[in-house]
């Protein structure tokens, strides 16, 4: 893979989570450690894969006391968040 800068990853970074839907697990681990190497934080991206086995995540979503939690269709594990407080 030939070197490139941090504004370039992270205009690829952005362009490859529009259309996540489409994408593998062994895509999305790519982009992954594309931006563990940039040292680019991927934020709200990291919660549109699963933790797991890295596919596109879909599944159950249920919210209690201020925790998201999402069941993977794929490998079943739960991602879990804390939601923050928006005014």
């Amino acid at each position: 893979m030939k070197k490139i800068s941090k504004i370039e990853a992270e205009k690829e970074i952005k362009e490859f989570f529009e259309d996540i839907e489409n994408k593998s697990p062994r895509d999305i681990k790519k982009i992954k450690k594309l931006a563990m190497s940039q040292n680019i934080k991927l934020g709200d991206f990291r919660k549109k894969f699963c933790k797991k086995c890295y596919s596109p995540l879909k599944g159950k979503t249920r919210i209690k006391n201020k925790i998201k939690s999402v069941t993977c269709k794929n490998c079943g594990y739960i991602n879990r968040w804390k939601i923050k407080k928006i005014f």
